[in-house]
């Protein structure tokens, strides 16, 4: 850090992504992106669109946001594009939080979150997950600032119904409710058709996960218009171009691939199944999960240990060492294959 950082962020704590060891071929199960590559008619319109570099982007994305529009039977005005779904959050906090504003989340869940609430020096509440790791709806009800709530959660999978998001829109009515669906296509029931009827509702979704394009960059919400304009409003004060070509054209490509994206998605829930399944042979914890990944801990090894062995052995997961997780692990569902790899490596440290 150098001596010229103004001194609100010199105490920032910022976020700390997913491992991207270099040093050997790695079963790569610690950073919750797809194991399957996107679609063939994506790879044609990256190709294709990379002849046209020397033009900026669309900075209204239009065909982008027409496309997700129909695909959730909402119009382009409740649609906004972005780079990646953490410049949404990034967005939302600023805008709906800020600072003087509050913010709510739970204590465990996506670590971006207490990341922004500090960047923006608004004052936000952590409210502690049920002993079972389960968040209590009630307790986001009647809150005076941003509600942010992911759903499923990370890093423990767990999801709420619609019905019980909806308890919370409801019980917030002159505050933004912020549900963050990173991983809702795994399982979950989305509550995107909620926006129609309430205007605080902000869902946003990203192309990293069940799109197969973490290294592309793209997220989008869908909310009420009013919230939309906002969050335009800060894009067009920082960056209007702020999605490029490659990736509008890909975006607009894989929502007319959604079938095969959905397919594959129904090949990750299934490959999750088993490996619970077999990890619970081994007398593993797992928590119930609605993502493409899952959580689990062994009273046989502790959480760092196996994390520690696993990554000597060549199979990467997360683990995060703060006092309520540090016996879990955080695994994503790979391919079959490498489950296998993750299972068979498993037993081998556990007979050791």
């Amino acid at each position: 850090m150098s001596r010229y950082l103004i001194e609100a962020y010199q105490a920032l704590e910022a976020y700390v992504p997913g491992e991207q060891p270099q040093d050997m071929q790695y079963v790569k199960l610690n950073t919750n992106e797809s194991p399957y590559p996107p679609s063939p008619a994506v790879l044609n319109a990256a190709a294709e669109e990379a002849g046209r570099l020397q033009l900026y982007s669309d900075p209204a994305c239009a065909a982008l946001r027409d496309a997700i529009a129909g695909l959730y039977g909402v119009r382009r005005e409740n649609v906004y594009v972005s780079n990646g779904s953490d410049d949404i959050l990034n967005f939302a906090f600023m805008a709906f939080a800020g600072k003087g504003g509050r913010a709510y989340f739970p204590d465990i869940s996506y670590g971006f979150y207490k990341v922004f609430g500090d960047l923006y020096g608004c004052a936000y509440e952590t409210i502690p997950l049920e002993q079972d790791f389960r968040i209590d709806p009630s307790k986001y009800h009647h809150r005076d600032g941003l509600v942010v709530i992911a759903n499923p959660n990370a890093p423990t999978g767990i999801a709420l119904s619609v019905e019980e998001i909806e308890g919370i829109v409801r019980a917030n009515p002159d505050h933004v409710v912020l549900i963050d669906e990173a991983y809702v296509d795994f399982g979950a029931e989305s509550c995107v058709g909620l926006t129609a009827k309430y205007d605080n509702l902000l869902v946003v979704q990203t192309y990293s996960k069940s799109r197969s394009m973490a290294g592309a960059r793209l997220g989008f919400a869908i909310a009420a218009e009013g919230l939309i304009a906002d969050l335009d409003r800060i894009k067009y004060s920082t960056n209007p171009y702020n999605v490029n070509r490659m990736t509008l054209a890909t975006g607009v490509a894989a929502i007319a691939d959604n079938d095969f994206y959905m397919a594959n998605c129904l090949r990750i829930e299934a490959t999750r199944a088993k490996t619970s399944a077999r990890l619970e042979t081994l007398d593993f914890e797992v928590l119930p999960s609605k993502a493409n990944f899952i959580f689990a801990k062994s009273d046989r090894i502790g959480g760092g240990a196996l994390y520690q062995e696993l990554k000597k052995r060549g199979v990467l997961v997360r683990h995060f060492d703060s006092p309520r997780i540090r016996d879990y692990n955080r695994i994503t569902i790979g391919t079959p294959e490498q489950m296998d790899v993750l299972v068979n490596t498993i037993q081998s440290i556990l007979g050791a």
